[in-house]
């Protein structure tokens, strides 16, 4: 036979012979109820899986023939299994930080953060610095007898720490406690002037209290981070590593197989992509950088955007930036004043200038821009910024998907702006529930329920809307987050249930795409992850209650039964 008519009908006889060879899956998944979060199969009963990507979605009978000799068989016995939870906007390393300083979260009064300072101090060597995050004056089930907007006076800090300084973050993260001490140390005194888009807050006697919002943390953190200078690179690196891995574990155990880290310098970039590139990361971890646009133009390598780095363990391709604060430390710059500070309108914390500066950078680097914007003065400017830039610049900003990262508090008017111009609102369900306390205090009850934390009306206007929880501002709980977002109640004892307009609600399939596929696609990595379907990676959450049709109640009893991330369980329940 010819060499010319051979070679083709060899090729023909390959591929034909290679299409019928059978693929044994290196471990298939039976016996579950699987939520798959893809219209075309919405349910199933097992999972192939092969190279640490699903192989096939089916019924047991299905994937039973990919078994082969060497196949690992779980057994799911009727458990509940979806996407893994993808953290839609958290810190990573402050995170870290968080599990080993002082943690708030969970203080109920000042009394207990002062009694929680003492203790440090006790056995903190002179001059070495107190941190601790997490409290929230709003939140405390005691009134102070001295206090100003609700904020403590430093003088029990300063008294049960006289040689240690003292920083203590509020959990926004978006004002702070200092003491004497740490006052001393960064200069403040009564002549202190507030800083562009910040606030020093004053007793009557315009003596500082200890409290210092927005851009006046600056004054105090800047001398912490002097001290930290003074430690050894090696001391530092070893806290920063030992940081990292427990927010590794704290996320498995949560669920959480990828986070989208919300602000890191460019050294710890490299940090990230080195560990991705050793096998180091056991989730995955989308990264957005943060400097001013000064710092960008000037650190940016030919590295960025830096993509599916380790196996799609790591990727940076966004930049992130801010427009004002947070709403329980008067931060957020609203389009009319502060319902309880009247006359106050929040804080702009970063010029527009600044942050045309960095969405022109994001824009030439063909990153996407994160903007941090919580008050509804601060999404419209965000809003106006962007469809300026898609008039100017040629792309749909669909095409970008830049973001809008909280989102929490916005005229109604600019609800269907959000989908108009594609600007994802990269929301935190957990935000609205933990915030509910005050939120009518600061806003007034209709601003409160027209604007606030609209997800349902952002949904029905055809906006994406992500989820998450901010940590280390809440706690990385994607369980919690999820009962936040299908209820708007409050699951504190304390507070019997407090519902926020339950109108705004999600249903619990629009909750789960939130946390899965939405997140997904806000990263532009919907091509891979986010949902149950045969060519995507095997990252998987299986859970002991069905999230679909479990009560109310129940979804705060769910635990994580184990978790999955590239068909490697990484984490299981005792």
């Amino acid at each position: 036979m010819h060499k010319s008519i051979l070679l083709p009908l060899l090729t023909i006889l390959f591929f034909s012979c290679n299409q019928n060879v059978q693929q044994f899956a290196d471990t298939i998944l039976l016996n579950g109820n699987i939520y798959t979060v893809d219209d075309a199969m919405p349910t199933a009963e097992a999972i192939a899986i092969k190279d640490g990507l699903i192989l096939q979605v089916g019924s047991n009978a299905d994937i039973e023939k990919m078994k082969g000799e060497k196949t690992e068989v779980i057994d799911l016995k009727g458990q509940f299994a979806m996407p893994g939870f993808i953290e839609g906007h958290g810190h990573f390393s402050g995170m870290g930080y968080s599990l080993i300083d002082l943690n708030f979260l969970k203080s109920k009064n000042w009394d207990e953060i002062v009694a929680a300072v003492a203790e440090a101090a006790k056995k903190a060597k002179p001059g070495e610095w107190i941190v601790g995050r997490g409290w929230h004056q709003e939140k405390w089930d005691k009134a102070l007898e001295k206090h100003v907007q609700g904020y403590p006076y430093h003088n029990h800090l300063s008294e049960v720490s006289p040689n240690n300084p003292v920083v203590l973050r509020h959990a926004s993260g978006h004002a702070l406690m200092a003491n004497k001490a740490a006052m001393d140390a960064a200069g403040i005194s009564k002549e202190s002037p507030d800083p562009h888009g910040g606030h020093i807050v004053r007793g009557p006697d315009g003596e500082a209290i200890g409290v210092f919002e927005e851009r006046a943390m600056e004054a105090i953190a800047k001398v912490h981070e002097e001290y930290l200078a003074t430690l050894s690179p090696e001391e530092q690196l070893h806290r920063w590593e030992r940081g990292i891995e427990l927010a590794q574990q704290e996320c498995l155990r949560h669920g959480v197989t990828s986070f989208q880290d919300a602000g890191s310098h460019f050294d710890e970039l490299e940090r990230y992509r080195k560990m991705a590139e050793e096998g180091k990361l056991r989730l995955r971890l989308w990264a957005m950088v943060r400097h001013s646009s000064e710092e960008l133009a000037k650190g940016f390598t030919n590295d960025f955007p830096m993509i599916d780095v380790g196996d799609r363990h790591f990727t940076c391709r966004a930049i992130k930036t801010e427009l004002d604060g947070a709403l329980g430390s008067y931060g957020a710059w609203l389009l009319a004043p502060y319902n309880d500070k009247p006359g106050f309108e929040g804080q702009n914390t970063t010029t527009i200038e600044e942050v045309k500066a960095i969405a022109k950078l994001a824009f030439d680097k063909k990153m996407q821009l994160c903007v941090h914007t919580i008050g509804d003065r601060a999404n419209r400017e965000l809003l106006n910024l962007m469809e300026e830039i898609t008039k100017s610049g040629g792309k749909p900003l669909n095409d970008l998907r830049w973001r809008s990262e909280h989102a929490q508090h916005i005229d109604p008017t600019d609800i269907p702006r959000f989908a108009q111009l594609g600007v994802i609102a990269a929301m935190q369900g957990v935000h609205c529930t933990s915030d509910a306390p005050f939120v009518v205090k600061r806003l007034g009850e209709e601003r409160a329920r027209t604007g606030a934390y609209p997800w349902q009306s952002l949904l029905k206007a055809g906006a994406i809307v992500g989820n998450g929880t901010d940590v280390p501002v809440e706690d990385v709980s994607a369980l919690e987050c999820f009962y936040a977002s299908v209820t708007r109640k409050r699951h504190q004892s304390s507070d019997n249930g407090l519902e926020f307009f339950p109108e705004q609600k999600m249903t619990r399939a629009q909750a789960i795409h939130s946390y899965t596929a939405a997140n997904a696609y806000a990263a532009f990595e919907e091509e891979w992850k986010g949902t149950l379907t045969a060519g995507k990676v095997a990252d998987i959450v299986v859970l002991s209650n069905d999230l679909m049709k479990c009560t109310d109640e129940e979804i705060l009893g769910t635990k994580v039964v184990w978790t999955m991330v590239g068909g490697i369980v990484q984490y299981k329940t005792n």
